[in-house]
């Protein structure tokens, strides 16, 4: 199906998948600010927060307030600023954590544990049943204090799937709001990310939370995957910055909600102005090819491709770049056939004889700038020599 700014995935029509029941907490300034050498002023967090808010994003971890005095300041702040979205920080399972979370006025706490037999034994260097005891005193102590809790599994991809079971089923006695799986070193693939959740779902009915980072570079995917699968609550970075690889891209998931599942409630318009932000703010700029949000996300040399897009941009386009704020480039260099060039040309507001596209098409053919494609601005150049000749 065509709509006004992108195509849909008929495919999906003949899969039994059921309506997604989701929304995002997105993570970029707790996770995202953990990327090296990555660190937000309190304006810069408070700023992002704004933008987060202004798409529709429902949950915003903005932090890990037991780093410094400074960080709880910033997320007591984030907390105050009347944001539509709840906010949520990051506490390990102590209840010294979860005192400093309440000072903070969040409206929910992550309180995690790694439950894997290798960070148990290289990490912790305790037992599973010591871990899940401190978590659930933490826990019982968020929930009669009136915080809201998510209770995560670090390494969940890597932990025995009864131990997780075992330890979600217990933890919904203490009435926690959400159980949380980390694909702490993404090691899923869509298809176990989908197993693992399903299995979850079959025997907890609190909602469940996914997190999966992108070091074999399928941490969208897997987190569609387990949308697929039921989980509730999908964890996203902006521009996918995070440890290592980074995480789940926000840009990417809304995008695919949209294209696949027809989610429209988020304002896409305003991604690609996000992500400059973001990309300005950290100091990491998003690869050229970067989906969604790269420089060339939206720019086409081949001349087969550039013909069909002047006539209809959706040949060559899943969506249009105004439906993330973005632009589209038509680039100019040695696959740039005759044709194309042409529409090129006019689209500019020049109309060329027959002659002068000849001798334009052979000077962008041999210009030594081709490597990297030609500007606009040199095109103009061009054309405004062979008019003078």
């Amino acid at each position: 199906m065509l709509t006004k700014d992108y195509s849909r995935n008929e495919l999906i029509q003949f899969l039994d998948i059921k309506p997604l029941d989701i929304e995002i907490c997105d993570v970029t300034l707790r996770d995202g600010e953990q990327t090296p050498g990555v660190v937000f002023t309190k304006e810069e967090k408070m700023d992002i927060a704004t933008e987060l808010d202004s798409i529709g994003i429902e949950i915003i971890e903005s932090g890990f307030p037991v780093v410094s005095h400074t960080e709880k300041e910033i997320v007591k702040e984030i907390a105050h600023m009347g944001l539509n979205a709840k906010t949520c920080c990051l506490a390990r399972a102590r209840v010294s954590d979860v005192e400093i979370a309440l000072e903070c006025d969040v409206d929910f706490v992550s309180i995690f544990i790694a439950m894997s037999e290798l960070h148990l034994k290289h990490k912790y260097h305790k037992s599973y049943e010591e871990m899940f005891g401190l978590a659930m005193e933490a826990v019982q102590y968020a929930k009669d204090h009136g915080l809201g809790v998510r209770f995560a599994a670090e390494d969940g991809s890597r932990t025995d799937i009864e131990t997780l079971k075992r330890a979600f089923l217990d933890a919904e006695e203490y009435r926690v709001n959400y159980v949380s799986i980390a694909d702490t070193i993404g090691i899923l693939n869509p298809s176990t990310t989908y197993y693992l959740i399903n299995e979850l779902k079959k025997v907890i009915k609190t909602p469940v939370c996914i997190h999966c980072h992108d070091d074999l570079g399928m941490a969208t995917a897997n987190t569609l995957a387990a949308a697929e699968a039921g989980a509730k609550q999908l964890h996203t970075t902006v521009n996918g910055i995070g440890e290592r690889a980074g995480n789940a891209s926000l840009e990417e998931v809304l995008v695919a909600l949209r294209v696949q599942y027809g989610i429209e409630r988020y304002d896409t318009q305003k991604l690609t102005a996000l992500s400059k932000k973001v990309e300005k703010y950290s100091g990491i700029k998003p690869g050229v090819t970067k989906a969604i949000i790269g420089e060339h996300a939206f720019s086409h040399e081949s001349g087969i491709h550039v013909c069909a897009i002047l006539e209809e941009p959706r040949t060559y386009e899943l969506f249009s770049p105004e439906m993330v704020g973005g632009q589209r480039r038509l680039i100019v260099g040695k696959h740039t056939g005759i044709k194309a060039l042409k529409g090129i040309v006019k689209s500019m507001g020049y109309d060329l004889s027959d002659e002068a596209l000849s001798e334009l098409i052979g000077k962008v053919k041999n210009s030594a700038e081709t490597k990297h494609g030609i500007t606009s601005e040199r095109l103009e150049e061009m054309i405004n020599e062979i008019k003078k000749c």
